[in-house]
C-alpha cells in the first residue's frame, strides 16, 4: 500500500497532469497554426494525363476568441500559398459556442475573400450555418446569411448542382451538397421531421459524360450512398472527433461512429477524405486533433 506521503504525491501529480492537459486542449491546440495535411491518390477512374492539386478547408466556426477574423485571414493566406489548383470550402463558418463573441458574416467572408487559386474558390453550406441562422431554418430554406456573405464576396455555393471545370484541356466535374442534417422540415405523409436539403440522385444526375467527379459533402455520413462514379468525396463535420488518441475518437457525431471520423478513407474503390477542420463546435477544446489545411494531389 501507498504510505500517506506517497498517496498525496501521487494524488498531485494526476491533478497537475488533468490540469496541464485541460490547459493544452483548451488554450494551446485549439490555436496552432493549421497544419497541413497531404494525400495523394489516384482512383480508378481518374483520367491520366490530369493532375490536379486541391486545397480543402473545413469548419472554420469564426467567433472570439478561437477563430477571430484576423486568424481567419492568416489560414486563407498560408492555404493560398500552397499552390492549389482550387480551393474547396466545406461548410460551417458559423459558430454554435454561445458563450464566445458573435463574427458577423461579412467580416470572415471578407477573410475568405482573400483566398486565391487559377480555378477559383468554391463552397458548400454546413449544418451550423443553418442552426445561427433561426429566420432560414424556420423557413425551410435558404438563402442563408453564410449564403448571402459568400455570394457578396463572389464566392459561389453548390447547393445539389455541378459544374464542369477544366486543367490542362481536360475536364472534371465539381458537385456540391446541400447539407444533410439541416434545416428539417415536415414529411409529406406526416409521419414526422425529415432532415436536410441533400439530393445526390438529382445532382449527379445533372452531370453528362465520363469526366471524373469530385463531391463537396458536409457531413461524410452519404459517403455510404456514393456511387463509384466519384472520383473522391470531401467532408468535414466531424472535427476528427476534437479529442483523439492513437486514431480513436470517443465521439463523433455521425451514425457511423469512428468509420468515417477522419483522414483517407477507402471503401469499395471509392475514396473519401474527411478532414479535422479548423474551428471549435459544441465544446472549445481540441487535443489529438489539431486544425488542418488539407492538399490532395489527384493524379
Amino acid at each position: 500500500m501507498l504510505a500517506r506521503r506517497g498517496f498525496l504525491t501521487l494524488l498531485g501529480g494526476l491533478v497537475m497532469a488533468g490540469f496541464g492537459t485541460s490547459t493544452y486542449a483548451v488554450g494551446v491546440e485549439p490555436f496552432q497554426r493549421p497544419l497541413v495535411t497531404s494525400y495523394a491518390l489516384r482512383p480508378a477512374n481518374w483520367p491520366a494525363g490530369l493532375k490536379l492539386r486541391v486545397v480543402v478547408l473545413a469548419d472554420i466556426h469564426a467567433c472570439e476568441p478561437w477563430m477571430p477574423v484576423h486568424r481567419i485571414a492568416g489560414i486563407c493566406d498560408q492555404a493560398s500559398g500552397l499552390g492549389g489548383d482550387i480551393i474547396l470550402l466545406l461548410g460551417d463558418y458559423m459558430s454554435s459556442l454561445r458563450l464566445t463573441g458573435f463574427v458577423e458574416p461579412a467580416r470572415w467572408a471578407e477573410a475568405l475573400a482573400r483566398l486565391k487559386a487559377p480555378l477559383g474558390v468554391h463552397a458548400i453550406i454546413g449544418n451550423h450555418d443553418w442552426l445561427n441562422d433561426p429566420v432560414a431554418r424556420l423557413a425551410g430554406h435558404g438563402p442563408t446569411l453564410a449564403h448571402s456573405a459568400l455570394a457578396g464576396v463572389g464566392i459561389p455555393v453548390y447547393d445539389n448542382r455541378a459544374l464542369r471545370l477544366e486543367k490542362d484541356g481536360r475536364s472534371f466535374w465539381l458537385a456540391g451538397l446541400a447539407d444533410q442534417l439541416e434545416p428539417t422540415y415536415p414529411a409529406p405523409d406526416g409521419s414526422g421531421m425529415i432532415p436536410g436539403l441533400d439530393d445526390l440522385p438529382g445532382t449527379l444526375a445533372g452531370i453528362d459524360g465520363d469526366d471524373p467527379i469530385i463531391l463537396m459533402a458536409h457531413e461524410p455520413d452519404i459517403f455510404v450512398d456514393v456511387p463509384r462514379r466519384v472520383s473522391l468525396t470531401l467532408a468535414g463535420h466531424t472535427h476528427g472527433g476534437q479529442v483523439r488518441f492513437l486514431g480513436y475518437s470517443p465521439l463523433v457525431p455521425s451514425r457511423y461512429g469512428n468509420r468515417y471520423a477522419y483522414g483517407h478513407i477507402v471503401e469499395h474503390d471509392r475514396h473519401l477524405i474527411v478532414s479535422g477542420g479548423l474551428g471549435l463546435s459544441n465544446l472549445p477544446i481540441r487535443i489529438g486533433s489539431p486544425p488542418e489545411v488539407v492538399v490532395i494531389d489527384i493524379g
